[in-house]
């Protein structure tokens, strides 16, 4: 790749963001200082804040699935590749919030290279799962004998092992092209498209984020949930119902989360058609991109959160296992605690005749 391409209209005061999928190299010089001041005050404390609560929340959620559901069903095999994919998001963001402080990027082209594929990878996997948890509560209900025999844990992995290749091969651009970059003053961490197609590989990353995170999704929610409240409305089932909850739920919040930042990603692409004043729609754009990305990764701590207040299951998981890893070891120290009392409630599993269907976690 020949890096004086990527250069030759650099503006420093750009803010080449490696978390997104698009850049403003071929543009005309634009001053765009107050909105980089902006995000090196908004980002790095709100990171900050999703990083600490979204590692604290998946690995509850890993520890509950290992630990009680045992992977033994397909459902089980898919939460936990999503807690997994917003883990790999969550390591990314103290690199990202590094950079943001710093204004320059430390870590050398290997991780840049490595940190912006993980990043793309966790973020496609977890589109993925969800769909796949919403494909799974579709042939649970509404073609439950064909599930007895299709949604094993056998066909959970699998279908696991497959997605992830999805996800890596989707994200392989957004690897491929991040790159270091020495810019007049400081090193940037950023997709660096060849001068000669950087304007359709930028269009073509914002085409696939919104195809993948968005469109798609989108045609998979309204078919499946079609068919399972057809199935409900005939035949009305409290288990069934809040079985699909849970999913639902959490589709739902990541299209609220996720598609201003797709949107935005999507006009940011395609500015030069849109818009005429490039200059100040671009630095309306960066802003817009600014808020909406914060919102976007604040999404990877939202999914444990959204089983405690709508998995009845997963809260009796999370209290037994608080039980295992504090209070025993409490009452070791404290003699007024009852240790019996507390090793009946820690050791406490759910009934074996509950069926899978009647929880949402």
């Amino acid at each position: 790749m020949d890096n004086s391409t990527t250069s030759t209209n650099y503006d420093p005061t750009i803010d080449y963001d490696p978390t997104t999928d698009y850049d403003y190299q071929n543009s005309a010089p634009c001053q765009k200082a107050e909105v980089r001041a902006f995000g090196a005050q908004l980002l790095p404390p709100l990171y900050s804040l999703v990083f600490v609560i979204g590692l604290i929340g998946n690995i509850l959620v890993v520890l509950v699935l290992v630990q009680y559901k045992r992977l033994r069903s397909m459902t089980c095999i898919y939460l936990l590749n999503l807690a997994i994919s917003d883990l790999f998001f969550l390591f990314t963001l103290p690199f990202w919030i590094d950079y943001k402080l710093k204004d320059n990027w430390v870590f050398g082209d290997a991780m840049c290279k490595f940190l912006s594929g993980l990043y793309y990878i966790g973020l496609y996997s977890e589109i993925f799962f969800i769909i796949l948890l919403t494909v799974d509560r579709y042939l649970a209900i509404v073609h439950a004998v064909f599930a007895l025999r299709a949604r094993t844990v056998t066909f959970g992995l699998l279908s696991s092992s497959i997605t992830w290749v999805l996800a890596l091969l989707a994200s392989f651009p957004g690897f491929y092209f991040s790159k270091t970059q020495w810019e007049f003053s400081h090193y940037t961490c950023s997709l660096h498209f060849h001068h000669e197609s950087s304007k359709q590989w930028k269009e073509f990353q914002a085409l696939k984020l919104n195809i993948l995170g968005l469109v798609l999704p989108l045609l998979v929610m309204i078919v499946c949930y079609a068919g399972i409240l057809k199935i409900l409305l005939k035949r009305p089932n409290e288990k069934k119902a809040k079985a699909v909850r849970l999913i639902f739920v959490i589709m739902v919040t990541f299209f609220l989360f996720w598609t201003p930042y797709n949107l935005t990603v999507f006009v940011s692409a395609f500015q030069n058609v849109l818009f005429t004043d490039e200059c100040e729609q671009s630095k309306q754009l960066d802003l817009a991109m600014q808020v909406t990305e914060v919102i976007a990764y604040t999404h990877c701590c939202v999914n444990p959160v959204i089983y405690v207040f709508v998995g009845d299951r997963f809260r009796k998981y999370l209290h037994q296992l608080f039980h295992r890893l504090l209070a025993l070891r409490l009452a070791k120290w404290l003699p007024f605690l009852h240790i019996k009392s507390l090793e009946r409630s820690s050791s406490m599993s759910p009934s074996t005749g509950e069926h899978e269907l009647s929880v949402g976690f």
